[in-house]
């Protein structure tokens, strides 16, 4: 007897229902990653999430080593790879946690008949969700299409079971299959272009109970409040720790209703209950992706699919380079490129920016950040950029057109978060700052800016963009 367990979004240990049913096996498992840059076709990894998937490898190997076990990478499509290492290690079971992407539940199905028609046993697991997908349904027996009925349902079923712990010895083989050598897949970009990110970022399952242990000891209570303010630190920034799996949903949400009980030992924390409710947005978006694999590229309102997007490669690449004139938009594009993540706040502002002020399609924006997002993970990013669009599930009407100086002063008012990652404009005074264009000449040369070199004027007028946009809705049938 022996298990293939194989890893995917679940690089971790703790809390992974395939490893800790391969392990009660009472055989030899053979822990194994599979890397197929095909298989999701356009959606294969962008260049950030490649940084983190080396980095999460690397500490998922050496946790492994630690338990008397090895990971073993290979590469190419699974249908393949799988019952090649069966074959070669003579195992008779195979065990993996689920994913939930289009290609990824094809490729389960698929891979549980091969496995199954060979007598192999196959068995699959949920360590990524609070729910599956396909079992919260609205009493007409349906998908839900609405966040408020979705969250009160997923609420009131939840029921966790106890935490896995970790293995503290995985049964090894007498001998490993062979095994590619991680630097060999050249995940790791060609130029310095990461540096921020090693600052900024500790992968793996290490680093993800750190920044978990962190958030909840000293920012969940105050969540509700401090989250939307990118100047200070207020967001959990686990999103990457979740997307790759170094910890599970499951974690994150007993770690946050214990702090809250701990703190009050009454109901939870308006803090805490907020926070709850991202994590359900988050399962949200699989339940939406789940049953509508055309999201990532389709607008659920059909009517927008007819929508009269303008083609502005110049305006496309001012927003990817933080260089619009915006302060608020700049600085969260500046965030995005030098540290792999953007707050979330500052996330809606630079996609209504892009959708609504410059008349560019969502999904120009949506492809952006999958390249350059470390927490670039299908569902969340698809979902995100049609709500704001005003195309998808329980979306933001595209009439709601965020006004970027208005966001930047009521969000950002002493300026720290602009003035961290603009640092030409810093000298503005405050009253200034998120509009550049309003100084005084005294106040550009009190503050050595010149306007249009130093910084770029605006690119576009916002009152002027907002009836553009107005005026774009009102062509399609149903706006």
């Amino acid at each position: 007897m022996t298990t293939l367990l194989l890893f995917g979004r679940d690089l971790r240990l703790a809390d992974n229902p395939a490893l800790s049913a391969a392990v009660a096996r009472g055989a030899p498992v053979i822990p194994v990653y599979l890397h197929d840059p095909q298989e999701a076709g356009a959606w294969a990894p962008g260049a950030a999430s490649l940084w983190w998937l080396h980095h999460s490898l690397d500490s998922l190997a050496h946790s492994l080593m630690r338990a008397g076990s090895r990971l073993i990478l290979r590469k190419g499509a699974a249908l393949r790879e799988i019952p090649r290492l069966v074959k070669e290690t003579g195992a008779d079971a195979v065990f993996w946690n689920r994913r939930y992407e289009p290609w990824a539940v094809t490729r389960g199905a698929d891979l549980k008949a091969a496995l199954g028609h060979a007598g192999v046993e196959a068995r699959s697991f949920n360590a990524g969700l609070l729910h599956e997908p396909q079992n919260l349904k609205t009493k007409a027996g349906k998908p839900y299409a609405v966040f408020t009925p979705f969250w009160k349902t997923l609420r009131a079923s939840l029921i966790l079971e106890a935490a896995l712990p970790a293995p503290k010895k995985i049964p090894a083989p007498d001998a490993f299959p062979m095994s590619d050598a991680l630097a060999a897949w050249k995940l790791l970009p060609h130029t310095a272009w990461d540096g921020g990110f090693k600052t900024a970022w500790t992968p793996g399952e290490a680093g993800g109970g750190q920044r978990l242990a962190d958030f909840v000891s000293a920012d969940v209570l105050g969540y509700s409040d401090c989250r939307n303010f990118p100047g200070r630190t207020g967001t959990s920034r686990l999103s990457p720790h979740l997307h790759f799996g170094e910890i599970g949903p499951r974690q994150v949400w007993r770690a946050a209703v214990g702090q809250g009980v701990a703190a009050t030992g009454e109901p939870m924390p308006r803090g805490v209950e907020v926070f709850l409710s991202e994590i359900a947005w988050r399962e949200f978006s699989y339940h939406l992706l789940f049953h509508f694999p055309e999201l990532p590229s389709a607008p659920l309102r059909k009517n927008f699919a007819a929508f009269p997007w303008r083609n502005d490669a110049a305006g496309l690449e001012a927003w990817q380079k933080g260089k619009t004139g915006f302060p608020i938009v700049d600085a969260g594009m500046r965030e995005l490129w030098h540290t792999g993540w953007m707050h979330n706040r500052v996330r809606m502002i630079v996609a209504s920016f892009l959708i609504k002020n410059l008349l560019l399609p969502w999904q120009d924006g949506e492809a952006w950040f999958w390249d350059t997002l470390v927490d670039a993970d299908l569902a969340s990013n698809a979902a995100s950029w049609q709500w704001v669009a005003g195309c998808g599930a329980d979306a933001a009407p595209y009439f709601r057109i965020f006004n970027p100086v208005t966001q930047g002063k009521t969000y950002d008012p002493d300026g720290a978060y602009v003035r961290r990652w603009i640092p030409e404009i810093a000298k503005l005074p405050d009253d200034r700052l998120h509009e550049p264009w309003a100084a005084t000449p005294m106040e550009l040369a009190d503050a050595g800016l010149r306007l249009g070199i130093d910084y770029p004027a605006p690119i576009v007028d916002h009152a002027a963009a907002r009836q553009r946009a107005l005026a774009a809705l009102g062509e399609i049938k149903g706006g």
